[in-house]
């Protein structure tokens, strides 16, 4: 990595540009970030992490081998219609723009150019991210593995079809909601048997914090590891069979398809909002 440019400056991009510069992957001065107008933004990361901040698209894109595009996806339009005249059919384009396809971003450049869609979610923020990612066809080996690299700054990468990246965006994208919507029913419900905040917060986290270790180490699947937790007669089943009897299993599974079924719909209508500004090649 030579030279990254970030174009957007939220949580996000500052997520990636932190695991870059804490793992030491490319020197601060050689990340170059711009945005709209939020000047104590530029300040901010300037101080927090030696990052180059320009509002000029020479300077941000001259020699830029990395162009990360991490705006709203109702400014990619814009966004890409500013950089077109400074793209390099040798730039790598990195996108977490939710629903944006590769398809798009290529025709709006009109230049056969590298790009690698990214869906990360927010547990990027504390380098424990699940992203996925996806390349369009002219993106080769040695690109895909720098962005690879770069995503595993922040957390784990798995590499997907675009096709699958709605239901990437169900799952794990919207994930970490689903499992802060959990955690208020467990303390709403430590609340209702007598637990102080306090101390039902600590058990609950270290509860999900063993859980996930033990999916992680153990070769068991879920299902065999909550059958050795479930004793007949017991607590566990008790508490099982109340979450069997208001089906809470179907309810998450439902959840996560009327996400990615979401997901599809936005994806959908942005492509459509863009189709006329795409340029055949």
């Amino acid at each position: 990595m030579k030279k990254i440019a970030f174009i957007g400056a939220g949580s996000m991009a500052e997520a990636i540009i932190s695991g870059l510069v804490t793992q030491q992957v490319i020197n601060p001065a050689d990340i170059f970030v711009t945005n709209k107008k939020n000047d104590e933004r530029f300040t901010y990361l300037t101080e927090q992490y030696g990052v180059t901040p320009t509002r000029s698209l020479p300077q941000l894109l001259e020699n830029a081998n990395i162009v990360v595009l991490a705006v709203k996806p109702k400014d990619i339009l814009t966004t890409m219609q500013s950089i077109k005249e400074y793209i390099q059919e040798d730039m790598l384009f990195i996108s977490v723009v939710a629903g944006v396809h590769t398809a798009s971003l290529e025709g709006i450049a009109a230049k056969p150019v590298a790009i690698v869609r990214a869906m990360p979610n927010t547990s990027a923020a504390v380098g424990k991210s699940a992203t996925a990612l996806s390349a369009n066809a002219h993106t080769n080996e040695s690109q895909l593995q720098t962005a690879i690299t770069l995503f595993e700054t922040v957390g784990s990468v798995a590499i997907v079809e675009e096709t699958q990246l709605d239901a990437v965006t169900g799952l794990s994208g919207s994930g970490p909601a689903y499992i802060y919507y959990l955690v208020e029913a467990l303390e709403r419900s430590a609340e209702s048997i007598g637990l102080d905040a306090v101390t039902a917060k600590q058990l609950i986290l270290q509860t999900l914090t063993g859980a996930a270790e033990m999916l992680q180490k153990s070769p068991k699947t879920p299902a065999v590891l909550r059958k050795e937790v479930t004793s007949p007669g017991g607590t566990t089943e008790a508490g099982l069979k109340a979450l069997q009897a208001h089906h809470v299993q179907e309810a998450f599974i439902s959840c996560v398809q009327e996400a990615t079924e979401q997901s599809k719909r936005m994806g959908n209508q942005i492509s459509k909002e863009l189709a006329k500004y795409v340029v055949p090649q």
